[in-house]
């Protein structure tokens, strides 16, 4: 018998606008003591490890003491920065304008959450929808269904134990989890927080309803040789091999000045790197390993989607050192289609490439973002603030991380001044409405209440310049 899924999320629809019309009554006082305690009931310990553990098992994708130390990150860090915000009511005052801001909710939030970040990213989307007394439905990825399941439960019974509706909170049954359900959750939802692959995303927006989706991430990170490589390189790899690279924000993409270019390939090499050389019959095994199809497409090989650099090696055929986490391939022959190596891989493997100086080093940037990633991020480890500020006019991202591991840093992190997010908006650039982390903020209404003020108009002559009124012929 075939699953009927407008009718299934009608139902999901109903009881989340029922829960969430009690929730519009709930104070400040009430929806803090909501999302403390939800925060507080999913970063104990063993929950923690218990929820990386299953996603491990289910998805067969990353390592669970990474996702829980993830969890401790993004739920704790997204509950502080929430904490003792004004979501409820009247949150603003210009006192020059007289304009006074009172927050409102959008109603039922539909959360589209990916299978490599399914352990931290339901819980934050729901501390945010909590936050701002939203209903939230969270649909997962076919691979993450049951752990989705499972944390939305305890979610759920820790807004019973505290006067709230369940269904503020809910996720589709193991049984309905599928494309086409998550399709009707986005046609029937007052808003949409799409996190997830380029597709979906794009569903989301062509949906008819307001949403937020984040582009493809491809990171690009620039080296200069001008900080200490061996920090450097530590850095890198705990970047790109933490969770085994589940994340789209991690380091795709390294460019090496020339001249730091052989010291840095020693100093990856000391931390568990791996270095394949360009031309090499290894760099073509593993190539054809990751997009089997090329060039016809590169669509990525799920086999090796956030597996370990061993078990990648593995599966192409190469031998590397025991103990490697991440693997380096040279690649300074081209860009874009014919060099599937300048795409996003989502494993614990990264291009390398040499540049002349900082101006190649832009120039391959650009290329690199052309191709995949635009919008995004990139990176840089320099001394020279003339350089950042030169990156921050002239590359197509939303965001610059300097001198700071990449996937724990644009995110979000406790020594980074990004929002904490599982959401990054990417700009015009990468196809997004937004160009900043997603936060609750984003999921709140405003209504703006003016009264009259004393008339703030000036006269032409302060308004305008001398030239420009005398071009016109006036004085």
């Amino acid at each position: 018998m075939a699953l009927n899924y407008v009718e299934y999320v009608s139902g999901l629809m109903k009881k989340g606008r029922g829960a969430q019309k009690i929730a519009e009554g709930f104070s400040q006082e009430k929806v803090d003591q909501l999302t403390e305690a939800v925060a507080y009931a999913l970063t104990v310990p063993d929950t923690a490890l218990k929820f990386s553990e299953m996603l491990v098992e289910e998805s067969g994708m990353g390592i669970a003491q990474d996702k829980q130390i993830k969890m401790f990150g993004k739920v704790k860090g997204s509950y502080a920065q929430m904490k003792g915000e004004k979501s409820v009511g009247l949150c603003r005052v210009d006192e020059e304008s007289g304009i006074k801001v009172y927050a409102k909710p959008m109603g039922v939030v539909g959360a589209i959450i990916p299978v490599t970040n399914g352990e931290a990213t339901p819980v934050v989307k729901s501390l945010m929808a909590l936050k701002t007394r939203n209903a939230i439905i969270l649909a997962p990825h076919p691979k993450a269904k049951n752990t989705n399941w499972a944390i939305t439960d305890l979610i759920r019974s820790t807004l019973k134990k505290f006067g709230a509706p369940e269904d503020l909170v809910q996720a589709v049954d193991p049984e309905y989890v599928s494309v086409e359900c998550s399709q009707q959750i986005m046609l029937q939802a007052d808003f949409i927080l799409a996190t997830g692959g380029t597709p979906m995303v794009r569903q989301a927006y062509s949906s008819g309803n307001p949403a937020i989706g984040v582009g493809t991430g491809n990171v690009v990170c620039l080296v200069d040789g001008t900080t200490d490589l061996d920090s450097v390189a530590d850095m890198i790899v705990r970047s790109k091999a933490f969770d085994n690279a589940t994340s789209c924000s991690t380091e795709n993409n390294i460019i090496v000045f020339e001249n730091a270019y052989d010291d840095f390939v020693k100093a990856v090499e000391k931390h568990g790197g791996y270095l394949i050389r360009e031309g090499s019959p290894d760099k073509d095994r593993l190539v054809k390993t990751i997009w089997p199809e090329t060039p016809k497409n590169h669509d990525l090989n799920r086999h090796i989607v956030a597996q370990s650099a061993e078990r990648i090696a593995e599966i192409a055929g190469v031998k590397i050192p025991a103990g490697v986490k991440m693997i380096l391939m040279e690649e300074n022959s081209g860009f874009g289609n014919d060099f599937p190596l300048t795409g996003e891989k989502l494993s614990p493997i990264a291009e390398l490439r040499k540049c002349r100086d900082f101006e190649d080093g832009i120039d391959q940037i650009l290329k690199i973002l052309e191709y995949q990633g635009k919008g995004h991020s990139i990176g840089v480890h320099t001394v020279h603030d003339e350089r950042v500020a030169e990156l921050g006019r002239r590359i197509p991202v939303c965001k610059i991380c300097v001198n700071l591991p990449q996937s724990l840093s644009n995110s979000g992190s406790w020594n980074c001044g990004f929002p904490m997010s599982m959401t990054l908006g990417c700009g015009t650039w990468g196809h997004n409405s937004i160009s900043h982390n997603a936060t609750w903020k984003d999921l709140l209404n405003f209504t703006y209440v003016a009264r009259p003020i004393p008339s703030w108009q000036p006269e032409d002559k302060d308004l305008f310049s001398d030239a420009v009124r005398a071009a016109f012929g006036r004085s």
